[in-house]
Order: structure tokens, then C-alpha cells, then sequence
């Protein structure tokens, strides 16, 4: 939905300090983190009609961004 935020803090502002704390200890989890960063930056951009792109595309990039998030969220859960 436009507008909306879907930053790891807005998505999950419990776990606050423990992202901030698995993006200086654990490497794996800072990759995803900015994987997921630029993904969220991009359709954003495509959202708001500052870019522009297809809508197959749009819609692989909110997949990625979903799978991205599953993931981070899962590594949160473990530590």
C-alpha cells in the first residue's frame, strides 16, 4: 500500500534493539538486512511514482522484499 513503511523497525519495533544488535555482530544478518533495505527502498520509489517499472516487476520485488523479511524475522526469533 502506498505510503505505508515497511522498515525492519516500523515492521517489527519489539526487536528494535536486537537488530541493531545482529547488524554489528552478525554478518549474515547485516547482508540480509541491507538486501532487504534496498528492496524496501525500491518499491517505495516505484510506489510513490518516482521510478518507474512493470508491474511483474513490482510485484517479484514485493516477493523478494516478503521472503527477506520471513528470513530476518526467523534469524530474530533464534538469537
Amino acid at each position: 500500500m502506498l505510503g505505508e513503511k515497511h522498515d525492519l523497525i516500523h515492521e517489527f519495533p519489539e526487536h528494535k534493539d536486537k537488530i541493531h544488535q545482529l547488524k554489528i555482530s552478525n554478518a549474515h544478518f547485516a547482508k540480509l538486512f541491507e538486501e532487504y533495505h534496498v528492496i524496501e527502498h525500491e518499491v517505495r520509489r516505484i510506489e510513490e511514482g518516482v521510478e518507474i517499472s512493470s508491474d511483474d516487476y513490482l510485484e517479484n520485488q514485493k516477493k523478494k522484499r516478503l521472503d527477506l523479511k520471513d528470513r530476518l524475522l526467523e534469524m530474530l526469533k533464534q538469537e
